[in-house]
């Protein structure tokens, strides 16, 4: 009897070990040394805004160097006779924290070609700053992102930079992202020291998809409202994202843009851009129309 039951012991005890071991063979190891995997960021599908570049900030924190180039095309009944202008610009990012970024937004070289006012070229001004994400609830694939620029006038008059004793840019940009689907959104105000200048109120929203790595459709809105007069030109616009020319008859108009276009993502770090913008609300004043080519290289 004793034999027998020393057997069905030993058999118990075998059954336990067994079962215990079976259990644990479908079940991750997590240790110091084997770690559970990572879930993926949803901000890894996310991109960057083509158009409006200076003012329509992205609210992601990362580090990324950003070339750009604008061919804008300016509505004939401005003051200019139409024509175009080229903008050649190097946008710069990076992130400090994982919250915390140092931004720097504007800054190139402009060329103009028009009917009445000929064919000058200059530097633009200089801005820079910082943005920090106060939300970032991964999730909810939600975050909001508020900052602050100054524009250093550094530029050259003859495009209407490099006056007055620079502007302040307090905004606030959000992103949510439903799957492969985002809304970004972006709110600010551009204040100069110098009263000469125009004050105004600037947003943008943008929805894309992400299809595939190499085709991430978007559509966009850039609004842009003077609320205070400046004193230096008798104009009824303003000069949208890159010029305040301190129009004193614009304050209460709205200036809007509506546009299409979509990134590439060519390499894990590399995103190819493209955007086209039209002025649909008169007078359009500054711009016609506008493409805007970029390159995301993220690090």
């Amino acid at each position: 009897m004793k034999r027998h039951h020393s057997l069905h012991l030993i058999l118990t005890v075998a059954l336990g070990i067994g079962a215990a071991n079976f259990a644990q063979a479908g079940t991750p190891v997590t240790s110091a040394k084997n770690p559970p995997p990572a879930a993926v960021d949803w901000k890894v599908d996310t991109i960057s805004p083509v158009a409006n570049p200076i003012y329509f900030e992205d609210p992601i924190i990362r580090s990324e160097i950003r070339p750009i180039f604008a061919h804008h095309r300016i509505d004939s009944g401005f003051v200019s006779g139409g024509g175009t202008a080229e903008v050649y610009a190097l946008q710069l990012r990076w992130a400090v924290t994982d919250r915390l970024a140092i931004i720097a937004t504007k800054d190139g070289y402009m060329d103009l070609d028009t009917p009445n006012l000929g064919s000058p070229g200059g530097f633009l001004n200089i801005a820079a700053g910082f943005k920090y994400a106060v939300i970032d609830d991964k999730a909810n694939n939600f975050i909001v992102t508020p900052g602050l620029t100054f524009e250093i006038p550094t530029g050259e008059d003859q495009v209407f930079q490099g006056d007055g004793s620079g502007e302040w840019n307090p905004f606030v940009s959000f992103e949510k992202g439903w799957g492969q689907f985002h809304l970004t959104g972006n709110v600010g105000l551009r204040i100069p020291n110098d009263s000469a200048f125009s004050t105004q109120f600037h947003y943008s929203l943008q929805a894309d998809v992400f299809v595939n790595r190499y085709f991430i459709p978007f559509i966009v809105a850039n609004g842009y409202n003077p609320v205070s007069d400046g004193n230096r030109l008798p104009l009824d616009s303003e000069g949208y994202d890159v010029i305040n020319f301190g129009s004193s008859k614009a304050s209460g108009s709205l200036q809007l843009t509506v546009g299409a276009g979509f990134r590439s993502r060519i390499l894990d770090n590399v995103d190819l851009g493209f955007a086209y913008e039209k002025a649909v609300v008169s007078p359009e004043g500054l711009t016609d129309d506008r493409f805007t080519f970029d390159v995301s290289i993220r690090f």
